[in-house]
C-alpha cells in the first residue's frame, strides 16, 4: 500500500504555520502540498480548527480532485489547487489565506503599487488583483474557475508564475505558490506584510510614487539575480 505520510507530514505542518503567523482565525485558509511523481497532493481537511489538526487528518487527492487517501472532506478549495498545479507545472505547494491587510486590498479590487525596497525584494512588479469573476462562472464550476481566473490574470498582465508567486482575488482574497508548501506559506506572510506596509504608506500618502526603476532591479537582482549575494548562499 502507498504511503503519503511524508507528504501528509510536510503539508500538516505547513498549515500550523498559518495561525502561528497570524494568518488566520478560526478554520480560515487553508495549505496543500503536491507530490509530482505521484500525481497527488496533500490539503488541509474543510472547516477543521487548527488547534484539533493532525497530520494524518491531511487528506490526499489527485489532480482531478479525486480523493485517494483521507476520511474528510479536503478544503473547499481543493478544485483551485488542482488547477494551478496542472497548468504550473514548477510549483510544489499553495497556501490561501483571508489575512486582513491581503483582503483588503482585494476588496478594493486594486494591485498592490511597488513603493518600496522590501517589496521589490520579493517581486519586480505590483502585486495583481484579478477582477471579480463573472456571474455565470460563479454560478458554474466556481472553485475550478477560480484557478483558471488566476491563471488569465498572469497571462493578461503578462506576469510569469515563476517570478510573481502571489496574487488577490478580487472580493476574495490571496493566493500564494512556491517551491514547496514552506515557500507558499513564506510567500503569504510576506504578502500580508506588504499589503499593510502600501496601505500605510497612502494613508501618509495618497500620491507616493512608485519606486524607481533602479531601486527594483538592485534590490530584486541582489536576492535573485545571476550575481545575487544576498544571504550565505548554499
Amino acid at each position: 500500500m502507498t504511503s503519503y505520510k511524508d507528504l501528509k507530514e510536510s503539508c500538516y505542518e505547513a498549515n500550523m504555520e498559518l495561525p502561528k503567523l497570524g494568518l488566520v482565525v478560526y478554520t480560515f485558509g487553508n495549505v496543500s502540498s503536491v507530490d509530482r511523481d505521484r500525481g497527488v497532493f496533500a490539503i488541509k481537511p474543510s472547516g477543521v480548527p487548527y488547534e484539533k489538526l493532525k497530520p494524518a487528518d491531511m487528506v490526499v487527492v489527485d489532480f482531478e480532485n479525486k480523493v485517494i487517501e483521507g476520511t474528510m472532506r479536503p478544503s473547499s478549495d481543493t478544485k483551485t489547487h488542482a488547477f494551478l498545479y496542472k497548468h504550473w507545472e514548477e510549483i510544489g505547494g499553495i497556501c490561501h489565506t483571508h489575512s486582513t491587510y491581503s483582503v483588503a486590498w482585494a476588496q478594493s479590487q486594486l494591485d498592490i503599487p511597488l513603493f518600496g525596497t522590501t517589496h521589490a525584494d520579493h517581486n519586480t512588479s505590483d502585486i495583481p488583483c484579478a477582477p471579480p469573476m463573472a456571474d455565470e462562472l460563479i454560478e458554474g464550476d466556481y472553485e475550478h474557475n477560480t484557478g483558471q481566473q488566476i491563471v488569465d490574470c498572469f497571462a493578461a498582465k503578462n506576469i510569469s508564475y515563476r517570478e510573481v508567486e502571489m496574487i488577490l482575488i478580487g472580493n476574495h482574497g490571496p493566493f500564494t505558490w512556491g517551491k514547496d508548501a514552506a515557500k507558499a506559506v513564506y510567500n503569504s506572510r510576506v504578502l500580508e506584510e506588504i499589503a499593510k506596509m502600501a496601505f500605510l504608506t497612502m494613508q501618509i500618502n495618497p500620491k507616493a510614487p512608485r519606486l524607481k526603476d533602479s531601486l527594483i532591479k538592485k534590490h530584486y537582482d541582489r536576492k535573485h539575480g545571476d550575481g545575487a549575494y544576498y544571504g550565505q548562499g548554499c
